[in-house]
């Protein structure tokens, strides 16, 4: 039986071998989604060694800190619903896009951007209780070890940098994919990121403020 000869493109390149000549990833995979996620596995590393050497501190320090109030804890929480409030308008925004909805899609994405906005004035409100009005810095604080106001506002300023720097990836996407500058994967790309950090909080939340509220 004669063999069967492989087809050629146009540039004489076999059906097989032309996924690796553009236009096709071989591993389905666009290169802005994979960049992100090697980002993100990256980041994620960062993030649990500052969440384990604080789990390390506050195990071993005897009468660690408990500075937070109900108070504290409740506006935490709205802290925590807003972002999972954006992860679910993040979503949506991803099915727009994909569905070739500019207009929707920059809609969610802009509601998405004021539950960032809107974590980041009570965070930073926060933080101005703490330093101004309870004198708390990374160096000192009248409840204990100053390792805890090391720990606290290492953890949650880099995740507040996050969030910043996520906002306004956010407003660029929006605006590029507005004006077709952009294309649905980069929406989705930038959903990547966003989902990633408010999964960061979500270790955050319980590990600084439940098991630091003053009972």
């Amino acid at each position: 039986m004669a063999a069967i000869a492989p087809s050629h493109d146009e540039h004489g390149h076999g059906s097989d071998a032309k996924l690796w000549y553009g236009g096709t990833s071989p591993f389905k995979v666009g290169s802005k989604k994979l960049g992100m996620w090697l980002f993100i596995m990256s980041d994620a590393l960062t993030f649990s060694a500052v969440i384990i050497a604080y789990s390390y501190v506050r195990v071993s320090t005897p009468n660690w800190p408990t500075p937070f109030t109900w108070s504290s804890v409740i506006t935490a929480t709205i802290m925590t619903f807003l972002l999972l409030s954006s992860s679910i308008t993040m979503v949506l925004a991803v099915d727009a896009a994909q569905k070739g909805l500019r207009g929707r899609a920059t809609a969610w994405i802009g509601a998405t951007m004021l539950g960032g906005l809107g974590f980041l004035v009570l965070h930073a409100n926060e933080w101005r209780h703490l330093i101004v009005e309870e004198g708390m810095t990374p160096l000192s604080n009248k409840w204990g070890t100053p390792l805890f106001g090391g720990t606290f506002f290492t953890m949650t300023g880099m995740h507040m940098l996050h969030v910043t720097i996520g906002v306004i990836y956010l407003g660029i996407v929006a605006m590029g994919f507005r004006w077709g500058r952009f294309r649905a994967e980069d929406v989705e790309v930038s959903g990547l990121y966003w989902h990633f950090v408010d999964l960061v909080w979500m270790f955050i939340f319980p590990m600084v403020y439940l098991l630091s509220m003053k009972l």
